[in-house]
């Protein structure tokens, strides 16, 4: 949220500088993010003066140019090629020096330089209205009052505002703080504490009067529940045109665009007082009624952005008499009612409309407006006649408009002031000091918080209706010591603590794998587990009905809980890649969400995701890129690591995967893992290969510890290796060399590696060769020569007898 120093400074009159009373603000838990210069111009026309052309002459060299002299206040006057047709000796104008940098709308700047113009030299720039940021108009320079001094800054004549903007991080609970009247009243209670006592300055409203009764539009609210309280007032013979540019200078300074004096005064009031309002064109409202109701659901309504939308059966709907939609109350306008150039008279709302439903509308058609963002935290009820009040005053003065009817105010049951009582034992219980009794009350004095009753032991509280997130003896605790200052609550160098073991099995294992993929240059992520609910569609193996749905959700893309982690990596991926860091190795412990007949599932995973070059650019290491058999290995060393080995391998049957397997242990299906569809990466924009591995982590949990660990000492005897160079088929894989090797000999064979394969030139038709080492010991003495040789010699026919192989 964006709060004007300057509009502040109208309802409390401080004079400390921004960067002091920043951190007030945050003090008194108003965060203050960042602290923003703001001009009303683009660099607030340094370096432009007025200037009194002197002499005026046709360019020798140029038809459309002239050559003027201009007296800019100094010795000597300044040669300036001018090329409006408007200029003339005599005339005072905007002149732009050499060293001025001017900004177009777009923020683009450009410096004045010194230059010859067709031959002539030229020191500066005279200026014409847009040039300078003031307009649109170029049709010629800007001519200057004739009484303004020589060598003025145009600053001065135009009161070129310079503002400071705070961003404040405002919590969802602090909905009495969403304007600039509502952080002013808890700057004055800060300041109170550091000494200062100010005036909190109100608008006044003591000059709203009825001009004539001439337009009466009457109010029906459906159902109460819907809208408490509605209030409106008819005013005409308005004027629309732009608004004054103190209204302009504001509303720029917190990001709104101005639009026209009367939607500028109701966005003003709004960011003012904190009360949202609404201008209908009252001659568009049929009957003379306002209505306050909902529609049947689908019913067709087409919002002020041109978007036509689909009404849901519990969208408060502001409608005329014949139930014409106008508005989403409290949400978005209609574009059939709102104020246009040719607009005469208006009917002015502020309401209070149900917190809850306004929330869910907006979510419901994917709008996040100031207006609904102010009324699902919950407004002050007993603030909406006199913002109404206010805008209208404004209006009346700025458009020139009559006021044309009483306020039409629907408030059936009006909300009372919330009665709490403090116990001075409780408050300094939570605070964990005593902090003077009357300290306390002028805290509650300062936040406009009644002390209604008092005995020793505490005080009977009446909180004001706009504070609707104080309604316990905590919250007012919690009120007292923000503004007494958290950093005033002395504490102990002390620390008592008790040191506890962590048994638990879970932890440690995940433990474990983080440390060593970390050492393998991995990052852990945690994604959201709120996703799209578009993204099922993208796996058959994904069921929408299995989705579990928000009731209410945040916004579209946190619809539903996630079937799977695969989507919400694929986004980081996309979102690292876009940034240039395309060398990538994730890793999520996660959970997914499932619905089924029975009720809900989650289950827990670990994923990899490994995109890109495997190490960092380095003159020692030579690129190579990540590919599934890399994917493989950093798998199966995870998987040996926490003691599962001997795994069966099968076809990947996902089909997430183009290509890829499925590791079991048994049958119990362990890891899924191999390169994601090129269809699924083209849906988040990823051009390169991603590969993905998904641990079914509560099953590996579950068998984690059940295996025995066998120790062995360290063999005395040296183990001897042999190679073999086999000439097989090529549909002949490594492991079935390596299954009949151990058949072969189990007792001396301890290991088996594939060390180079060979296809090319010089081998026959359909064959390959593979290059074996074979590792033999005897734990008990050393191998001899024959020994050796014979296993070898059996390995050999053991293979030639089953897989025709051929020594080499």
């Amino acid at each position: 949220m964006k709060i004007s120093y300057n509009w502040l400074k109208q309802f409390i009159q401080v004079d400390w500088d921004a960067e002091k009373t920043g951190d007030l603000l945050t003090d008194l838990g108003l965060e203050v993010e960042g602290i923003e210069t703001k001009e009303s111009i683009k660099g607030s026309l340094q370096g432009v003066v007025v200037g009194e052309v002197l002499t005026c002459k046709q360019h020798p060299n140029a038809d459309r140019l002239k050559v003027t002299t201009v007296n800019l206040g100094d010795e000597e006057p300044v040669q300036i090629v001018c090329g409006a047709s408007n200029v003339a000796a005599g005339q005072k104008v905007p002149v732009a020096t050499i060293g001025t940098v001017l900004y177009d709308d777009k923020g683009e700047g450009f410096k004045i330089k010194k230059g010859k113009i067709r031959g002539e030299e030229s020191y500066g720039m005279i200026c014409a209205e847009d040039e300078l940021g003031l307009g649109s108009d170029h049709d010629g320079i800007l001519v200057l009052d004739a009484s303004l001094k020589v060598g003025t800054p145009a600053a001065e004549v135009f009161n070129i505002e310079t503002d400071q903007v705070f961003e404040i991080g405002l919590t969802p609970n602090r909905a009495d703080a969403m304007s600039h009247y509502g952080v002013a009243r808890d700057l004055r209670a800060g300041l109170i504490q550091h000494g200062q006592s100010l005036e909190l300055i109100t608008p006044s409203v003591s000059d709203f009067h009825v001009d004539e009764r001439t337009l009466r539009i009457e109010v029906e609210v459906d159902k109460k529940e819907q809208a408490p309280r509605y209030c409106g007032i008819s005013i005409t013979d308005v004027e629309v045109k732009d608004s004054p540019e103190w209204i302009q200078n504001r509303l720029k300074a917190i990001g709104l665009t101005p639009k026209n004096n009367i939607v500028d005064i109701t966005n003003y009031t709004m960011h003012e007082l904190g009360q949202p309002l609404h201008a209908f064109d009252a001659q568009k409202i049929r009957g003379n009624k306002v209505i306050v109701q909902t529609l049947p659901e689908g019913t067709k309504f087409t919002t002020l952005d041109e978007v036509e939308r689909e009404l849901h059966r519990d969208d408060i709907m502001i409608c005329d008499a014949d139930s014409n939609p106008l508005c989403i109350a409290g949400v978005f306008g209609g574009i059939g009612s709102g104020v246009t150039e040719k607009t005469t008279s208006v009917f002015l709302e502020s309401a209070y409309f149900n917190p809850v439903a306004v929330r869910k509308t907006a979510k419901r058609h994917g709008l996040n407006t100031d207006a609904s963002f102010r009324f699902e935290r919950g407004i002050d009820i007993n603030f909406t006649e006199y913002a109404l009040k206010r805008a209208a005053l404004l209006i009346e003065q700025y458009a020139g408009g009559k006021i044309g009817s009483d306020v039409m105010d629907f408030y059936p049951e009006k909300v009372e002031d919330f009665q709490v009582f403090l116990s001075y034992e409780n408050a300094f219980r939570l605070i964990g000091q005593e902090i003077d009794k009357e300290t306390i009350k002028n805290i509650l004095a300062s936040l406009e918080i009644k002390i209604s009753s008092e005995t020793e032991g505490g005080l009977g509280l009446t909180i004001p209706s706009y504070r609707v997130d104080v309604q316990r003896e905590a919250d007012i605790i919690e009120e007292i010591l923000r503004v007494y200052g958290y950093n005033n609550i002395k504490f102990s160098h002390k620390l008592n603590t008790s040191i506890s073991f962590d048994s638990n099995k879970e932890v440690k294992v995940e433990n474990i794998v983080s440390d060593q993929l970390t050492a393998l240059g991995f990052h852990e992520t945690m994604a959201n587990s709120l996703t799209k609910e578009e993204y099922i569609s993208l796996s058959e193996d994904l069921k929408p009905e299995h989705n579990v749905e928000m009731l209410n959700p945040l916004s579209n893309d946190l619809k539903v809980m996630r079937q799977s982690l695969l989507f919400s990596g694929l986004e980081s991926v996309s979102y690292n890649i876009n940034r240039k860091n395309t060398s990538l190795k994730f890793y999520e412990f996660g959970k997914t969400y499932h619905k089924y007949d029975n009720g809900y599932e989650e289950s827990k995973h670990l994923t990899f995701f490994v995109s890109g070059e495997r190490n960092q650019d380095s003159w020692k290491i030579a690129t190579q890129n990540s590919d599934y058999f890399y994917l493989k290995g950093i798998v199966l060393s995870v998987l040996n690591r926490i003691g599962f080995s001997n795994l069966k391998t099968t076809p990947v049957k996902s089909d997430v995967f183009s290509e890829g397997i499925t590791l079991s242990l048994g049958k119990t299906k362990l890891v899924d893992l191999g390169v994601v569809k090129r269809a699924i990466l083209k849906e988040f924009g990823i051009k390169q290969e991603v590969l993905f591995a998904d641990f079914n982590w509560a099953i590996i949990l579950s068998l984690v510890g059940k295996k025995n660990t066998k120790v062995t000492e360290l063999p005395k005897f040296p183990a001897v290796k042999r190679d073999l160079a086999l000439l097989l088929d090529q549909q002949v894989t490594f492991k079935e060399v390596y299954n009949l090797a151990f058949q072969s000999e189990r007792k001396l064979l301890k290991h088996v590696d594939l060390f180079d394969v060979y296809e090319g030139n010089n081998l026959p038709e359909g064959k390959k060769s593979y290059a074996v080492s074979f590792l033999l010991q005897d734990e008990t003495k050393t191998l001899a020569d024959k020994q050796i040789d014979k296993i070898m010699q059996k390995l050999q026919q053991t293979f030639e007898k089953n897989l025709n192989a051929v020594l080499r």
